[in-house]
């Protein structure tokens, strides 16, 4: 049976994406303590904010860890926004801080070729997916996601990147190996996009 565990230690608003997955029957649970994802069947990293207070949340709570242990038995692992960011090995935000390291890359400040291009991003960009991908499956070569975000996945050719977005020039948009997931976008607020990202994973 499937069980989504959504990470729930404070870096993240995270009632969008639980009632998201009610909108789509899909059982999830919020997850506050490592113990809570022994019966989780796959689990969710949503977060807001910045890399170290994300990392020290992480640590507190023991829930790093806990995802590493879980990833490691095989349980697929969905990043948002932030949680994506956390994923990687580190992040240079304010200063440089050590991530989760499931997946090789750092997370740096976007520089956009365009200097009146605003930062953060906020909004809909379109999205160009490089290779399929179980979660974009039945999606074809684009979709629009709706971003927020400061910072991304520094190397936007690097081979875990699975989509792009344009912002002043290519910012990695998904990155993905195995059975990790890490999209920068929203898809809790995508709307039809989203939500059909979402039921993907789920059913993984």
């Amino acid at each position: 049976m499937t069980m989504i565990g959504i990470i729930d230690c404070g870096i993240s608003n995270v009632g969008s994406v639980h009632n998201a997955f009610a909108f789509l029957d899909i059982e999830s649970r919020l997850i506050q303590r490592p113990e809570g994802l022994s019966d989780c069947s796959h689990i969710v990293l949503p977060g807001d904010g910045a890399f170290p207070d994300g990392m020290e949340r992480l640590m507190e709570s023991g829930m790093h860890e806990a995802l590493v242990s879980c990833v490691g038995e095989g349980r697929p692992l969905l990043g948002i926004c932030l949680g994506m960011q956390l994923m990687v090995s580190e992040g240079d935000e304010f200063r440089r801080t050590r991530g989760l390291g499931l997946i090789s890359g750092r997370v740096s400040r976007i520089e956009p070729n365009d200097p009146s291009l605003p930062i953060p991003q906020v909004g809909w960009n379109e999205v160009s997916f490089l290779r399929q991908s179980r979660v974009i499956a039945g999606f074809g070569k684009q979709a629009s996601f709706y971003f927020m975000n400061s910072f991304a996945f520094s190397d936007a050719k690097a081979r875990a990147v699975t989509a792009l977005c344009d912002y002043g020039g290519p910012v990695a948009a998904m990155i993905e190996q195995e059975h990790i997931f890490g999209v920068q976008f929203h898809p809790e607020k995508s709307q039809r996009s989203g939500l059909k990202l979402l039921r993907n994973f789920a059913h993984i």
